[in-house]
């Protein structure tokens, strides 16, 4: 009796049926990758319908989004703010409240950042550096692109340190902050107050210039930063701005806070 695979089978119940021949494990893997091929291709035109995937322009990048999110923040921010100006001008005419509280409330709303502030003032100027920038002094090593762009800690040293320096009202780009706000970086973009913001950035502070710019030079952090701005290029300016006008704070002024599940 032949043991090919060609031969009839045996079994208790005599002769079974004759098997069909082998099929080669080459041809079942070659098969089995052209049927996968087209169901890759299948997939790839349902998902794109027609379209290119790559360039289909209704498909927003998240940077996009962002900016979008940025715009309408900004939008809500300047409505919420006309807003308030009516609503303060009804109180004000109302004329339920006596001169001395309406002097304390505006005091309050001053101390809270929601209402312009005008006075001498000093702005910081910080940017990345240029992509090709290179060590400028000898014994740095070459640059690591981490070394080139402004971080999150360099902004909130520049605002802790004007602060330090007796700084009556800080703004940073053109949103003023008060005691809520936090300054926070993605990647090498600025968050603040729901706005997004890319370099050059800006920190306007109205107070003592003599005393703010010294705050500045004295800061530990700052004189970290220094020294990437002398060896890579970093973008560091301060000017002496004369008399300016910081705007009032216009978004929420709502405190968030943590609630215990219940």
């Amino acid at each position: 009796m032949s043991n090919s695979a060609d031969s009839p089978g045996t079994g208790a119940m005599g002769s079974g049926p004759r098997r069909g021949p082998r099929v080669r494990p080459v041809r079942m893997l070659t098969a089995a990758v052209f049927a996968l091929a087209g169901l890759i291709f299948f997939t790839s035109f349902d998902t794109a319908k027609g379209t290119d995937i790559r360039q289909d322009g209704s498909l927003l990048k998240l940077s996009d989004l962002i900016q979008q999110r940025s715009r309408k923040n900004k939008d809500l921010d300047e409505s919420n703010a006309s807003l308030r100006d009516g609503v303060e001008s009804l109180a004000k005419s109302d004329g339920g409240s006596t001169k001395a509280q309406d002097r304390r409330l505006t005091g309050l709303e001053k101390s809270a950042g929601t209402q312009k502030l005008t006075g001498k003032a000093v702005t910081v100027t910080l940017n990345d550096a240029p992509p090709n920038a290179t060590a400028k002094l000898p014994g740095y090593p070459p640059p690591q692109p981490d070394y080139l762009v402004i971080h999150q800690q360099d902004l909130q040293a520049v605002v802790n340190a004007l602060w330090q320096g007796g700084a009556k009202g800080i703004k940073v780009m053109d949103q003023r902050l008060i005691s809520t706000s936090a300054v926070r970086c993605v990647g090498n973009t600025l968050i603040l107050q729901g706005r997004v913001y890319s370099p050059p950035y800006k920190i306007t502070a109205i107070g003592d210039p003599g005393r703010l710019q010294q705050s500045l030079a004295d800061s530990k952090a700052i004189q970290t930063y220094m020294v990437y701005v002398n060896v890579y290029g970093l973008g560091w300016k301060v000017t002496d701005d004369g008399t300016v006008t910081l705007p009032g704070y216009s978004g929420t002024v709502d405190l968030h806070y943590a609630k215990p599940v219940q």
